[in-house]
């Protein structure tokens, strides 16, 4: 088959706190800019019932022995935002690791409705506080595969005022859309003169090669690919046809994993050992269906197959040109 069964890695990596963070601080190769590293199944937790031990530490271990160094922990509302910086500073207190975007995903657009105003100021205080580990605004954008969970209008009202956090700590925008290219592009053009000066990806893109010409006019902003954006051969198509130098790489762990069924998985080299189910999990495996950082490694060999040789490479640079706040960490390579 040609692929390669990872064990080695999993043995040599202790679990714990020390191997954590001096395992993060070695030479990058690639960076996860999403991580959902605040869902409970890192804490061992699926469906309301605990299968397993807490395995952050391993988790963060694995993704630094394949040169995952650098992650985004995504905010996906206000508590999760300030979840994911508490996670990020006891996790990686030296600062050169874990960083987070902060900001309110458009199917929980609902938290601002009571008081606009309100919530507002509270997510600017909590982005003025944290400005040595926030280097994005979001996930924020629209999503009207569910408005069962958040209706379309509040979505873009709440959509176009996060736009103002860009401007206001000029951060790039970390930005979300599934089936509602038209308002997303519009509300962006509407608020070009709020957002002006600021760069931004479009995270866990799905769109058709329509969707990916219409964001890339804009020249600010890029694509973000991982295991949901490479299922069939129509998404292998759209990839080929996004430039290098406007893709970024993610894992969206612990969601959006590559599948044996899904199309991309024959550019697939590495292949981690796993456990079928979480209740059987044993230090040095991954769970089947739990997604983890370390399978950028996967993500990058799809993009590398499909688009070139070079690309993850061309990706790496990009996400550090994005987020410049990685780039300047001392050890790393000048982009």
């Amino acid at each position: 088959s040609g692929k390669f069964l990872c064990f080695q890695y999993g043995a040599a990596m202790s679990t714990n706190d020390e191997a954590a963070e001096g395992g993060l601080h070695g030479e990058t190769q690639f960076v996860d800019i999403a991580v959902n590293l605040t869902d409970l199944m890192f804490q061992g937790e699926y469906h309301g019932k605990s299968k397993h031990l807490p395995d952050m530490a391993a988790v963060i271990a694995r993704a630094a022995a394949v040169g995952c160094s650098k992650m985004l922990l995504t905010g996906g509302n206000l508590e999760s935002s300030r979840e994911a910086l508490s996670l990020a500073r006891a996790l990686d207190p030296a600062g050169r690791s874990l960083f987070c975007t902060v900001g309110v995903h458009p199917t929980r657009c609902d938290e601002f409705t009571d008081n606009p105003e309100k919530h507002m100021e509270t997510l600017r205080e909590l982005i003025r506080g944290n400005l040595d580990r926030v280097v994005a605004i979001g996930e924020m954008g629209l999503d009207y595969d569910r408005t069962e969970f958040c209706s379309a209008d509040v979505q873009q009202r709440f959509f176009a005022l996060q736009l103002d956090l860009a401007r206001e700590f000029q951060l790039p925008m970390f930005l979300h859309m599934r089936e509602a290219r038209a308002d997303f592009l519009r509300i962006l053009e509407e608020s070009r003169d709020v957002w002006k000066g600021c760069c931004g990806v479009v995270h866990s893109f799905t769109g058709t090669v329509e969707d990916a010409q219409a964001i890339l006019s804009h020249p600010e902003l890029s694509l973000g690919i991982n295991g949901c954006s490479l299922k069939t051969e129509d998404n292998l198509k759209v990839l080929a046809a996004i430039p290098p130098e406007r893709l970024l790489l993610e894992t969206d762990a612990p969601y959006c994993d590559i599948r044996p069924t899904h199309a991309s998985f024959a550019h697939v080299k590495t292949i981690f050992p796993s456990v079928k189910k979480p209740e059987k999990w044993s230090e040095g495996m991954q769970v089947k269906g739990r997604n983890e950082p370390c399978n950028i490694i996967q993500v990058a060999e799809v993009v590398d197959s499909v688009v070139g040789e070079r690309c993850s490479q061309i990706a790496l640079q990009n996400a550090l040109t994005l987020f410049p706040k990685l780039a300047c960490i001392a050890g790393n390579r000048d982009p």
